[in-house]
């Protein structure tokens, strides 16, 4: 069925009545701070302790805003007789906000999670040249940045934190557990030893033996008849 001519204006009219008979609302800022949501891109955050000086951010940025500076050092081994290692050290962390695009490549290719954004915005300068924020001033701006959201209570727990919950579940089982106790105390079975001497089987059956020093002793009819290796009496 064909379009009513004219209907797309009708449309667009009745928003702009529906729109004309509202009530303006206007925030009274700054008197009012605005309520951002989380995930706002106000300016960004570097928690330097992660960064590794990759240089991802630095490659990555399209406005080539960010300036990174380090230097190599050399770590003497661990273990007496290991190989020394040399580490980057940073040196300078700076984002230039005046051309900064905002587009949040930086935070999304740093391997290591040195760069977060942070909802504030009020940092406007009268010089242009202070929108330039060095790594300490950066890092002052990681305290503005929002805790990250909680996890879905019925999302499956990470890799990670299984393997860590096994292996202390296995500690906390195995320190519980009572150790044995040593032999010879109480409460700990002792094998019996045997009150008569065992004698060697005869082909219709053992029975035990007298003593040889009890004078008493009588011999049975089965040790006063000697027997045959069949099993029979002669």
């Amino acid at each position: 069925m064909a379009p009513i001519p004219g209907s797309g204006l009708a449309k667009g009219l009745a928003v702009t009545l529906r729109t004309m008979t509202r009530k303006s609302v206007t925030d009274q800022y700054p008197d009012a701070q605005p309520d951002l949501p989380p995930r706002t891109r106000g300016v960004i955050g570097l928690f330097e302790e992660n960064c590794t000086v990759c240089m991802l951010c630095a490659r990555e940025c399209p406005d080539w805003c960010i300036y990174i500076d380090s230097h190599k050092e050399t770590v003497p081994p661990a273990a007496p007789g290991g190989r020394e290692r040399s580490r980057n050290v940073l040196d300078r962390f700076a984002i230039d906000f005046a051309l900064c695009m905002y587009c949040g490549i930086c935070i999304e290719v740093c391997p290591f999670d040195a760069l977060f954004w942070s909802p504030e915005f009020e940092y406007a300068e009268t010089d242009i040249r202070e929108l330039t924020h060095e790594r300490d001033k950066l890092r002052e701006w990681m305290w503005t940045v929002p805790a990250p959201p909680a996890l879905d209570p019925a999302a499956e727990e990470p890799k990670e934190i299984a393997a860590a919950r096994k292996t202390a579940d296995k500690l906390a089982a195995a320190q519980a557990e009572p150790p044995p106790p040593p032999e010879g105390q109480p409460g700990t079975a002792q094998p019996s030893r045997p009150t008569s001497t065992p004698t060697p089987e005869s082909g219709t059956g053992s029975t035990p033996q007298a003593k040889p020093s009890d004078p008493q002793a009588k011999p049975s009819d089965s040790q006063a008849k000697p027997s045959d290796p069949q099993g029979g009496e002669s």
